[in-house]
């Protein structure tokens, strides 16, 4: 067969399919490519034409492969004939198996089925006789608690009779066991009959007890069998259902308390206030009596001591609630302190006793004994509750509503001590300072604080609630008042602070000077204490206060208002010296500086702003010794105020001859000098200054430095002094620009000139900037290194 005529266009196939063919069989011959080309082929067999010369050899071995091909492709046929036969022959053989196994199974089947019948047959006698003996076993089980039931209920009617207690608790607690059993049933007539007479045997043995214990009128007076009899009977009670118990022990509390009623009636002045502590002596009596005789009639258990406590406390806090109510009047805080604190002594003697797991009487979580069974028994409908207590505040919460009266006692307390403290600061005065120490404090703000705490204290101890807020409103009130009778009237006012600290300027002694800079540090010390204690007294009142109350506490307008007093404090200080400086710079307006012939040590201005710096900074860095950060904020201010008011002085020095700048600029340099060490002069420690104050000054006077370089610049090219102002100038403006040609006494003409110069090359870029100008002559060259040399 010849394949090159009957194949006569490819085979495609899908990509997937392809994809598979490659996976199964891969190869690397180009005939088995999916994207053959046969002219690619050919020329790569045949590259060149010299490569024709073989074309036979190639023709032989191509049909010698298809030869091949023919060969495999018949073998495959074969194959895939053979493989399809055995395939058919092994089906048939597996439905012929499964066939065979089927019918197995369904013999197997039948056989089990045949063997279940006779199982039953053989079984059916044996389950019949397991029914049978079940069903005998709980008959005889349920006859037995019948006549259990039956002679039970016989027995505790006669015990009950004779009043045999004792005999009758156990008995009821196991009748009332089996009992239980028959509540399914109570549909039969004769147990229902049986309830129902055991029912009323619980009613009459609990109604008998009761008059039992109300028939021995006090249990004080009582024999000792009487006693026992009423113990025994408790016994029964606990036996019964809860209500029976708790309905003789509040008859027992009302008997109980019955006598304190009528000792402490409304009217009488042995139940005010002023003796409370007799009614809490009573219950003691009470203890100690009950103790003595009436601890072996009730079960301890019962907690009958904590429940008249209890009951106590109840009575107490109406009794004084409504005396409180009708004698108003007659309330004062001595009257209602010592009321508070002798019932809240007295409520912590019963928490000791009653709530403190370490105590013997501790009854918190305490239960009456109930047996697992009775817990688990079904149709058990009464159990009782854990008997619990609280004696916190159970009697002293009645004054809540009178804690006014403390608050407005401590409001006049209060006042009366800033009364005081103002008194005594104008007798004495302020506190005495030593050279080289930090600045005092007030006395009276440390007091003022103790008397805080101590108030804190005693309220907390009242009250965790509204009362606390309410002392703190008075605290926050007495703060200011404070701050306005103590700290404000020691600082200068407030036209003295806007106009050079005018009080200063009356005093012509430095010392004076210095005394008032010693009276403000103490101020500004005493603030920053009061300020620092606010915050923790607010945090020890939330600690203290009740959850629902703590975020009614807040100190935030006293905080800002002792903030901002530092800061009028800082502001002082930075007046004080500036005010001595300003003679100095006033002295620089009466030099004639376009007359100035030669340029000679610093000006008498320059060493008088030193030495006021000099004398004043070191005063004030010891005062604030403590407070560093605030000497810091005064040196940076200091700086921010003295020079903008040095340069605009050096505007106002008109005209300036080319020797006057140099002398200004001289002095300029001095006062850098100074300025830079300001923080540390006269210091034995040397500390690094802030980099914002060294950013400050250097920016400050190197203003002051330019200006005066281009009072010295030649002004004969507009164009290159234009030039040299923008250049110089960072912050450059019209109205500057004006000063400085008046400074350098140029005509009004020529100054419009050069104004006009100015807004045509505002916004000029300079790219040269190191580019020399022609202002930099030999003149200014001499100038700096003069300055070099004298520093």
């Amino acid at each position: 067969m010849d394949i090159s005529t009957e194949v006569e266009i490819p085979l495609e196939f899908d990509p997937e399919v392809e994809e598979a063919i490659s996976e199964l069989l891969p190869s690397k011959d180009p005939l088995q490519s999916k994207d053959f080309s046969p002219v690619d082929y050919i020329n790569q067999l045949f590259p060149t034409e010299q490569s024709l010369s073989s074309i036979d050899e190639v023709v032989n071995r191509m049909n010698q492969k298809i030869h091949e091909l023919d060969i495999d492709i018949r073998n495959l046929i074969k194959e895939q004939t053979t493989a399809a036969n055995d395939g058919r022959e092994s089906l048939d053989n597996a439905k012929e198996s499964i066939a065979n196994l089927f019918n197995k199974i369904k013999d197997i089947r039948l056989k089990a089925e045949q063997s279940e019948v006779t199982v039953k047959e053989i079984t059916r006698d044996i389950k019949q006789l397991d029914h049978a003996k079940r069903n005998l076993t709980v008959s005889i089980t349920t006859l037995n608690h019948l006549h259990m039931l039956v002679g039970g209920v016989d027995s505790l009617g006669t015990l009950t009779k004779h009043r045999q207690y004792s005999e009758a608790a156990s008995l009821l607690q196991g009748v009332m066991y089996v009992m239980n059993h028959f509540k399914p049933y109570l549909h039969i007539p004769q147990i229902s009959d049986l309830s129902q007479r055991l029912e009323r045997l619980k009613r009459d043995i609990a109604a008998q007890i009761r008059a039992d214990f109300e028939e021995a009128h006090s249990l004080y007076d009582c024999k000792l069998n009487c006693q026992l009899d009423l113990a025994d009977g408790c016994l029964v009670m606990d036996a019964l259902e809860p209500r029976n118990k708790l309905d003789l022990i509040n008859w027992f509390l009302d008997r109980q308390l019955s006598d304190y009623k009528s000792l402490f009636r409304e009217y009488d002045e042995v139940s005010w206030l002023d003796k409370c502590d007799r009614r809490y002596a009573w219950l003691k009596r009470c203890f100690l009596e009950y103790e003595e005789e009436c601890s072996r009639v009730f079960p301890p258990s019962w907690n009958m001591l904590a429940r008249i406590a209890e009951e106590f406390c109840k009575v107490t806090r109406k009794m004084l609630e409504k005396q409180m109510k009708n004698r108003a009047a007659d309330l004062d805080v001595k009257l209602l302190l010592f009321a508070i604190q002798k019932t809240q002594a007295f409520e912590k003697l019963l928490m000791d006793r009653f709530e403190d797991p370490d105590h013997p009487s501790y009854v918190n979580g305490k239960t009456d004994h109930v047996t697992e069974e009775e817990k688990t028994s079904p149709g058990e409908e009464e159990e009782e509750a854990p008997f619990t207590v609280s004696f916190h505040n159970s009697i002293s919460q009645c004054f809540e509503p009178y804690l006014s009266i403390y608050i407005e006692s401590q409001d006049t307390n209060l006042r009366e001590l800033i009364e005081k403290f103002v008194n005594e600061l104008k007798e004495n005065g302020l506190p005495s300072y030593q050279a080289g120490d930090p600045a005092p404090l007030l006395p009276s703000s440390s007091d003022l604080f103790v008397f805080y705490k101590k108030c804190l204290v005693q309220c907390s101890q009242l009250s965790k609630g509204q009362a606390l807020v309410d002392l703190t409103t008075v605290f926050k009130t007495h703060l200011r008042s404070y701050h306005s009778s103590l700290l404000l009237p020691n600082l200068p006012n407030k036209s003295s602070q806007t106009s050079g600290f005018s009080l200063l300027k009356e005093r012509e002694d430095s010392r004076s000077v210095i005394n008032d800079v010693i009276v403000i540090s103490t101020v500004l010390c005493t603030t920053e204490y009061c300020l620092d204690t606010i915050q923790q007294l607010e945090d020890k009142i939330k600690e203290k206060a009740e959850a629902v109350y703590a975020d009614k506490v807040n100190f935030t307008s006293e905080t800002e208002l002792y903030s901002n007093t530092i800061t009028s404090c800082i502001q002082s200080l930075v007046n004080s010296l500036d005010g001595l400086c300003e003679p100095a710079l006033n002295a620089m307006l009466k030099v004639n500086w376009a007359t100035l012939d030669s340029v000679g040590d610093q000006s008498a201005y320059t060493t008088a702003i030193t030495s006021h710096m000099t004398n004043t900074c070191p005063v004030v860095r010891d005062l604030l010794q403590n407070s560093r950060k605030y000497f810091t904020n005064y040196c940076l201010k200091f700086v921010n105020t003295f020079i903008p008011r040095y340069v605009t002085q050096i505007y106002r020095c008109k005209p300036i001859s080319t020797v006057g700048a140099e002398q200004l600029l001289l002095d300029t340099h001095s006062l850098k000098t100074v300025l830079l060490q300001l923080p540390n002069i006269a210091s034995a420690v040397q500390r690094k200054p802030s980099a914002s104050f060294i950013k400050a000054v250097s920016q400050g006077m190197s203003k002051a430095e330019m200006i005066l370089k281009l009072v010295m610049a030649p002004s004969e090219s507009s164009h290159a002094f234009v030039e040299s102002y923008i250049n110089l100038i960072e912050d450059y403006d019209m109205v500057e620009f004006q000063k400085l040609l008046e400074m350098k006494g140029i005509r009004k003409s020529e100054q419009n000139e050069l104004m006009e110069l100015l807004r045509k090359t505002a916004n000029i870029t300079i790219t040269q900037s190191d580019t020399t100008n022609e202002h930099d002559s030999s003149r200014i060259r001499k100038l700096e290194k003069l300055i070099k040399k004298g520093f």
